[in-house]
């Protein structure tokens, strides 16, 4: 037999086979590797992660999975959808014109200039008709849009990205269940170079972290719950934590107060001086679920609209577990020692004072019983006690306490409008009819008799909240 090599065989121990051979190997095994991290990739993304207490509403009920996008097999999902819409408040900021809900075109002022929140009803030419439960998925989770532009994070899917993908999809079903509004709005007016989107990038690197809630192991049910909503889709921290020069949020400084638009988003940390340590949680749902916190404050400006649009319609098990939330988180005091509400006493005697006074310049007391006394009383007291309509107590008044009367001053220039289920609260707005000079003479008066009397304001001061954008 012949045992000498064949040619090829011989060909194949040669040292150019060998680096062949090598090659392909290298080459397998890098296949492998990418297969193998793409398949890890897909794990981590397209995985199920949830909260502790939820579950799939389809195997929860013992159905198939139905249609992406078709409402009508699913219709629970759509209902949960609807709740998990108004826990984000999506409507207030998706509705310019109450005739066309969803349709965006809300201008939203920013220090770098003015963005139109976009429409989001099925439309497929101006909405998101065309929107892929993907493309929708990756703007809740990434802040990236269907032709890949980076979005602002005015919209805030720094919170968003924390939401379920089962949850985001139910938002998805429901907003495919709303009447598609052909409406394009404005485009955003953004100086240079804040309109260049690719630089989110760089802001994202700073401000955001992907991925979805994780539950702590050491927590309550109640409270992962309450993390859940308040971290995700009710999104708190945007108006209740102070912003570093980006713009982003201060981490270290979570939930110690901000300003937006004029108004103080107060501290709700739970320090019994700076937050609401000296609430109840009773006081706390309450003031989510109807504006109103006796002895302690009253909703207006953006909070009235969160509770109106949004907080008024969380189950009680959903309001109980933010109240836990917010308490297990860490006091912050801000400089503050003595609470918002505990201010005030009566007035007793100016009304008298005033009887046969010749008023030859702007006078706050005067202004305050010919403007205010038919509803909060010449004693600051209130009208109509503990109803649910009533006209509010200005003694033990967050507003009247604060160290800055800005929030006064907003509501006496603006006014107060808020809905719920329980009342229909309407204060005039008095900026058409009263004078910087008149308004500041006010709010000077009530935080002297009724609130803080350290807290004063200026007509110059007055003017430059009017001039804040609402």
């Amino acid at each position: 037999m012949n045992t000498r090599p064949s040619p090829a065989h011989r060909m194949d121990r040669s040292p150019r086979a060998h680096r062949a051979r090598r090659a392909r190997a290298t080459l397998a095994a890098l296949l492998f590797c990418g297969f193998a991290l793409y398949v890890a990739w897909h794990a981590a993304h397209d995985g199920e992660t949830r909260p502790v207490d939820e579950v799939p509403l389809p195997a929860a009920h013992g159905e198939g999975p139905a249609a992406p996008g078709d409402a009508a097999a699913q219709p629970e999902i759509v209902r949960r959808g609807e709740y998990l819409a108004r826990v984000g408040d999506c409507a207030a900021c998706h509705t310019a014109d109450k005739s066309r809900p969803f349709a965006g075109g809300l201008a939203i002022n920013t220090p770098f200039g003015k963005i139109y929140t976009p429409n989001i009803t099925p439309d497929p030419d101006t909405g998101i008709g065309q929107w892929t439960d993907s493309d929708f998925m990756r703007a809740m989770h990434e802040g990236v849009g269907k032709g890949g532009e980076r979005l602002y994070p005015a919209f805030p899917y720094v919170e968003f990205t924390r939401v379920t993908e089962q949850d985001v999809l139910a938002i998805r079903a429901y907003l495919n269940t709303l009447a598609p509004i052909h409406y394009k709005p404005p485009a955003n007016a953004l100086r240079f170079p804040f309109n260049q989107r690719w630089l989110m990038i760089f802001w994202n690197l700073f401000n955001f972290d992907e991925g979805r809630f994780v539950p702590d192991p050491q927590k309550s049910a109640e409270y992962n719950r309450g993390a859940y909503l308040v971290e995700g889709l009710a999104h708190c921290e945007e108006c209740h934590t102070p912003r570093n020069f980006m713009q982003g949020l201060k981490s270290g400084e979570r939930f110690s107060g901000a300003t937006q638009a004029g108004w103080q988003a107060y501290n709700i940390t739970p320090d019994r001086a700076g937050g609401i340590g000296g609430w109840s949680d009773d006081a706390l749902m309450r003031y989510l679920a109807t504006g109103v916190a006796a002895g302690h404050a009253n909703a207006a400006g953006p909070m009235a609209e969160v509770v109106q649009n949004s907080t008024q319609y969380l189950t009680s098990e959903d309001l109980r577990s933010i109240t836990a939330y917010l308490r297990g988180q860490p006091p912050i005091a801000g400089g503050v020692t003595r609470s918002r509400d505990s201010f005030g006493k009566p007035a007793n005697d100016d009304i008298t004072a005033l009887r046969g006074t010749t008023i030859t310049s702007v006078n706050g007391a005067q202004l305050f019983v010919a403007n205010c006394a038919s509803c909060h009383n010449w004693t600051g007291a209130g009208v109509g006690a503990s109803a649910p309509g009533a006209y509010p107590s200005l003694i033990h008044n967050s507003v009247a306490g604060a160290a800055s009367p800005d929030n006064l001053t907003m509501t006496i220039l603006h006014g107060v409008r808020r809905q719920t289920k329980d009342a229909d609260v309407l204060m005039p707005a008095f900026g058409d009819e009263l004078s910087n000079d008149q308004v500041a003479a006010i709010a000077n008066y009530v935080t002297k008799r009724f609130g803080n009397p350290q807290a004063s304001i200026t007509p110059d001061e007055v003017a430059a909240l009017r001039a804040q954008p609402q």
